[in-house]
């Protein structure tokens, strides 16, 4: 049985920052693009990144995310990272990984990721 599991989340303050990881069990990432969602309140889950399955390219939804968040991998611990720098309140949701195996291109619908993890709240206060 396949789960991802995220770790990492927090109440932090305006400007903080926070690594989130997600790790693998019941089967290898080493061939998935892995993705970073993000669901706010009241909102629509939204892509954040994603890395592609050799951890060479990285694809973020927006020139502003790319500024502050970093995604990574380290497929020899079967797991990824989101760094979260200089956070916003804006920021606050509940976090998700994700893995689309076989994915070579960068992939932002949620319905395109076969595997999700059950999320990990990030709260940031002003």
């Amino acid at each position: 049985q396949v789960q991802l599991r995220e770790s990492g989340g927090g109440s932090v303050q305006s400007g903080d920052s926070l690594k989130l990881s997600c790790a693998a069990s019941g089967r290898s990432l080493v061939d998935d693009l892995m993705g970073w969602f993000r669901q706010a309140p009241g909102k629509e889950r939204e892509f954040v990144a994603c890395i592609s399955a050799n951890g060479l390219s990285e694809f973020y939804a927006e020139e502003s995310l790319k500024g502050r968040f970093t995604v990574s991998r380290d497929n020899a611990k079967n797991t990824v990272y989101l760094l979260m720098n200089s956070l916003k309140p804006d920021d606050t949701a509940i976090y998700y990984c994700a893995a689309a195996p076989g994915r070579t291109v960068p992939v932002v619908s949620p319905s395109e990721y076969n595997y999700w993890g059950q999320g990990t709240q990030v709260t940031v206060s002003s």
